[in-house]
């Protein structure tokens, strides 16, 4: 009765951290769509939500911690308790970064972007699929696929290059340009650091299945 009980608890951990990444997610989305809209209130909202995701993580740390206290798990079980307070850090952090992006994009008021915002939101599109593929490969423990999510990331990272060069062009172009185009930079680096997440979850994945710790992809961006 006492390992039906714990491993109802390990069910349970695992679907609060999938309300985490789901409202990860929706930050993420949120975040974008204020900045290419230009709706203040929409980002303001952004900023201020990510008092709820701390606060998630917060309660699930704080279940991790009962449970290895109270249960003193060995083995794989430990290991899955390891896994979900790292993942819940890592997505934590996404959303702090979701939350960088309404700040950056509440600092630019009213003012349109300085260019068309193409590859930034193809930046944030592959970085959100790679949250949930990761998050996907924990739910079926599938090294196959966290190990795609890792490869995904020199995807983000290409985009993130192309965007920063073109943004660099512009300002060596008119001086003028530098800052709305250092509010850009910022975006795409927020959104580099949230791909750069996602793959430190799926590398969290393929340590609860094998219990090996490996980079998988090692970003040099």
């Amino acid at each position: 009765m006492v390992r039906i009980g714990f491993n109802r608890d390990l069910r349970a951990l695992q679907d609060e951290l999938l309300v985490l990444g789901s409202m990860v997610e929706k930050a993420i989305q949120r975040a974008l769509d204020g900045l290419r809209r230009r709706d203040l209130e929409v980002s303001r909202r952004v900023v201020a939500d990510d008092a709820l995701v701390n606060q998630e993580r917060f309660q699930i740390e704080e279940r991790c911690t009962q449970l290895i206290a109270t249960q003193q798990p060995t083995a794989r079980d430990l290991r899955t308790l390891i896994s979900v307070l790292h993942i819940a850090v890592e997505l934590e952090r996404m959303g702090d970064y979701a939350a960088g992006i309404g700040r950056i994009s509440l600092m630019m008021g009213d003012e349109p972007p300085l260019k068309p915002l193409i590859d930034i939101p193809r930046m944030a599109e592959k970085a959100s699929d790679m949250l949930r593929q990761s998050l996907d490969a924990l739910v079926n423990r599938d090294v196959v696929k966290a190990t795609r999510v890792c490869n995904d990331d020199d995807e983000v990272d290409s985009l993130c290059e192309q965007v920063n060069n073109e943004l660099l062009l512009l300002m060596i172009q008119d001086p003028r340009n530098i800052q709305r185009a250092t509010y850009l930079v910022w975006v795409a680096h927020d959104l580099e650091r949230i791909a750069d997440r996602a793959t430190n979850i799926a590398e969290r994945v393929i340590f609860l299945v094998t219990g090996k710790m490996t980079e998988i992809n090692v970003s040099t961006y």
